[in-house]
């Protein structure tokens, strides 16, 4: 399942500690295994379903976002520098990667199509992803960003690389939408 994995989210090797990255790999082969997603359904399945006729797949999506991320970090390195607007990459990438791992336990495929499981309807995926990452003892400022990224983090103090995640998300979700 590791090899999967990483074929399907390259980015995973732009994580530095190796330690980090294989943690978020452990994250992401748990939440397949529970409800036994295949490559194939989670190269097909839409990355929200909260929208109709969406044409983005939940790995496209997450590999967009994560890569907006870096970009957005190395625009900001190049014309602020390094110290000015300091990012924990490797911590950037791990949430960007992770933000969105709860939906594999939120969602479910029913007759070939994905629908929200019951265990959705109560925990949705920042969530899930938290606890996922808890797990697997993801440092602390990862689980952050997974926590903060959605409706579920307004009002709360985001770290930076929370901000940017958060609004790379949105990006993305809302073009969809």
């Amino acid at each position: 399942m590791k090899d999967t994995v990483l074929k399907l989210l390259p980015e995973l090797n732009e994580i530095k500690d190796n330690s980090l990255r294989e943690k978020v790999i452990a994250c992401w082969i748990e939440a397949i295994d529970f409800r036994g997603w295949t490559e194939e359904l989670l190269s097909s399945m839409p990355f929200t379903l909260l929208a109709e006729n969406v044409n983005i797949t939940f790995i496209d999506h997450v590999r967009a976002v994560c890569l907006m991320c870096l970009a957005c970090d190395d625009v900001l390195t190049d014309i602020h520098g390094a110290n000015k607007t300091p990012i924990n990459r490797d911590y950037l990438i791990a949430g960007a990667l992770l933000a969105d791992v709860g939906k594999l336990c939120e969602f479910e495929v029913i007759d070939n199509k994905p629908v929200k499981s019951d265990y959705g309807k109560h925990i949705r995926h920042p969530f899930s992803g938290v606890g996922l990452a808890f797990k697997h003892d993801v440092p602390s400022e990862v689980m952050h960003i997974i926590a903060t990224h959605s409706k579920e983090g307004a009002g709360e103090k985001r770290l930076p690389e929370g901000i940017i995640f958060h609004h790379a998300d949105f990006i993305d979700f809302e073009l969809v939408k």
